[in-house]
């Protein structure tokens, strides 16, 4: 999926792409851990291994990451958040993608784990 000046971004915000993740895949850090996770979900979308790998905490990181190209991302939910604002070290944010995958619409729960490295906001992977 290439994303143009004028697309909305896909994490649901409703902001122009460039205003919004765009933004965070150049180069600019996060603010949130909820903005890093709409960031990583347009991520996805957009199929930026790049952006993926460069925000995965380290000690979790996979050396490679392949994306299915079959998977339609469809739609972000954040459903609850704790921590993970400016002044945090650490945040959660528990969220639903949808997506279609071989004819059928499914959905990704996970609640996420965040954490502030040097600065900057990295997921950790599930929690619990």
């Amino acid at each position: 999926m290439s994303t143009k000046v004028s697309d909305r971004c896909p994490c649901g915000w409703g902001d122009p792409y460039p205003a919004c993740c765009g933004r965070f895949h150049g180069g600019e850090p996060a603010p949130t851990a909820e903005a890093l996770m709409r960031s990583r979900y347009s991520a996805f979308v957009l199929a930026d291994t790049a952006y993926l790998l460069r925000t995965w905490a380290p000690e979790n990181r996979p050396e490679k990451l392949d994306l299915d190209e079959d998977v339609d991302w469809q739609r972000l939910v954040v459903l609850e958040r704790t921590g993970g604002g400016p002044f945090d070290t650490e945040g959660t944010v528990e969220f639903q993608a949808w997506y279609r995958y071989d004819g059928r619409r499914e959905a990704q729960h996970e609640d996420s784990f965040f954490r502030r490295d040097q600065g900057q906001w990295v997921y950790v992977g599930p929690r619990g």
